[in-house]
């Protein structure tokens, strides 16, 4: 069994326009399709490898994220993981003049994947990673929209 829920979706603007949403912490509440991430704390204002930033998160209480990259790629790729060890990635694929973003959630590395299991965690993911995907093709798109017509 396959220990990584994935969701792909098709973007109409570039890898550089869609990458600078997702190196930059402070959006990462505007894209979340789980409605567990509230705020970005501390951390650079754009993300590169081995960088670390904190998040504020709430699943019925409130509590902080501290999160590290640990694979990046500008425009291409970039993925954090926290002390669960489960990772987020981001993998950008030109496709003509749009880009397919694709998201993962790996908890392959984490230790406590048969508890997640159980939990029904995976599964609860997979739906929130497609939300994630829908709201930043939202965000993106009506970005690069309001460019086009000023």
């Amino acid at each position: 069994m396959s220990r990584c829920r994935t969701a792909s979706i098709t973007i109409n603007a570039d890898p550089a326009t869609i990458f600078d949403v997702l190196a930059d912490p402070a959006q990462h509440p505007l894209i979340d399709g789980s409605g567990s991430v509230k705020g970005h704390l501390s951390g650079p204002p754009r993300l590169y490898l081995g960088a670390t930033f904190a998040m504020r998160m709430r699943i019925g209480a409130p509590y902080l994220v501290r999160n590290t990259v640990v694979e990046y790629d500008e425009d291409r790729r970039i993925a954090w993981r926290h002390l669960f060890r489960h990772i987020w990635r981001y993998e950008l694929e030109p496709a003509g003049d749009a880009t397919l973003v694709t998201e993962s959630f790996d908890y392959a590395p984490a230790p406590a994947a048969p508890i997640y299991e159980r939990l029904g965690l995976p599964e609860r993911n997979r739906e929130a990673i497609e939300a994630t995907l829908q709201r930043l093709k939202v965000l993106v798109e009506g970005r690069t929209a309001n460019v086009v017509k000023r």
